[in-house]
């Protein structure tokens, strides 16, 4: 009889690179992989004490498994640099984590150019560019992409127009780098739902109306996306192309 190891996929010394990693989800996510036994590669644009904080969190349970690295994504021509922090940190490269992001209002009557650059640029021209930068250590170690989407990439959420339309835009990317990167690399999407709230500007009888239009009526946490991330990289090595929808059933409902 073949015998299996339980250690067969285990991420155990793998190297990832996560964006926008230094709170919320980003920071749930690399701890999370961390435990698993990743080295990471955490990167940042003003957050700098937050990220330094858990990179010392992080390394106080495993030494030197964690470098940081500043940037910010809108400068395309400095991305590579990303990448390259991967190689000369570990010299390969297994997982990219395309999830920062930036979120806010843009009411058709008020949006303008700053916002579009802003929203598209953080969303959708980040995540491509990335991408195509790590493609060549991804495919060595066949590894993988994983975008963090949004359920508003298919159903626009109101005032949101240049979010939603970015979202949007990103969903498209997980399904078109699947072709263009197979069969080496794998490019799979998270969409969280009511996870965690905006920090500014969504009021209580909003929340309550989200929770009330789920079929589980609560909000998830961080640690249902980390865990969803965790599956799709360590887990599901025939899954391409494909987007999670973590919304405790959101959009089961118009």
């Amino acid at each position: 009889m073949l015998n299996v190891t339980q250690n067969s996929n285990s991420l155990a010394g793998k190297c990832a690179i996560i964006t926008g990693a230094a709170h919320r989800i980003g920071a749930t996510i690399a701890r999370t992989l961390h435990r698993e036994g990743m080295d990471l590669v955490l990167h940042y644009r003003s957050s700098g004490t937050a990220a330094r904080k858990l990179q010392a969190e992080l390394q106080s349970r495993r030494r030197d498994s964690v470098t940081l690295i500043q940037a910010d994504l809108h400068d395309t021509a400095a991305l590579p640099r990303l990448i390259a922090a991967a190689d000369d940190f570990r010299q390969h490269l297994d997982l990219l984590v395309n999830n920062a992001s930036s979120f806010y209002p843009t009411p058709l009557a008020e949006a303008d150019m700053a916002a579009w650059d802003d929203l598209i640029g953080s969303n959708l021209r980040a995540p491509f560019f990335l991408s195509q930068s790590a493609a060549p250590l991804l495919r060595a170690t066949s590894g993988c992409i994983i975008n963090l989407v949004d359920i508003h990439a298919e159903r626009p959420l109101k005032d949101h127009p240049i979010y939603s339309i970015a979202k949007a835009g990103n969903a498209m990317l997980v399904k078109t780098l699947a072709r263009e990167l197979g069969p080496e690399i794998r490019v799979n999407g998270v969409a969280p739902g009511a996870i965690l709230w905006p920090e500014q500007g969504l009021e209580e009888a909003d929340r309550r109306e989200i929770l009330e239009r789920t079929a589980l009526k609560r909000a998830g946490s961080p640690e249902d996306i980390a865990r969803t991330i965790l599956f799709l990289v360590r887990d599901a090595p025939y899954i391409t192309g494909q987007i999670v929808a973590v919304d405790g059933g959101r959009t089961l409902q118009q």
